[in-house]
């Protein structure tokens, strides 16, 4: 009994210490699709004015999803809602043969999207990133209004030092 939670404790330490880049990582769950209108908002209390950090929109889909890529519309916002910068990105998602890129063992694959390198913060405060998908068929004006096979939607941050 005792063997076993050791075991488990420095199971649980190791998982944990694996991932020292990461100041900021949360998901936002979808319910297996994901509408054009729908924002998915992350907020975060940013103190550090003087370091660079990896920015990444991590995305989890599924089977369903039914395109090679996705375009996406990401916000970000200084404090007091100063709009940063509004880009429109686009990622490949899923191989020449049609399987789906990302990391996972099953059919639920997750994708860490750069999404800006080295960036410094000009301000202390909560910054807000707010994501929205902007996926169109082509030779379609209109977008795509439920895109199916997003499972979950994620924002990340890491240091680079």
């Amino acid at each position: 009994m005792i063997k076993s939670s050791f075991l488990a404790l420095g199971l649980l330490f190791l998982f944990c210490s694996c991932d020292k880049a990461r100041v900021f990582d949360e998901y936002k769950e979808l319910n297996g699709s994901w509408d054009k209108d729908s924002i998915v908002s992350f907020t975060f209390a940013q103190k550090d004015t003087v370091s660079k950090y990896d920015l990444f929109v991590t995305m989890r889909n599924n089977n369903s999803f039914p395109y090679s890529n996705i375009y996406l519309i990401v916000q970000m916002e200084e404090p007091a809602s100063k709009i940063v910068k509004v880009d429109t990105l686009e990622y490949q998602m899923a191989n020449p043969d049609g399987t789906l890129m990302g990391k996972g063992f099953s059919d639920i694959k997750e994708s860490k999207l750069w999404y800006k390198e080295k960036v410094r913060f000009p301000k202390v405060g909560n910054y807000t990133v707010k994501i929205q998908q902007a996926v169109r068929q082509a030779g379609q004006v209109p977008g795509v209004q439920e895109l199916e096979g997003v499972t979950e939607v994620g924002f990340r941050i890491e240091s680079t030092e």
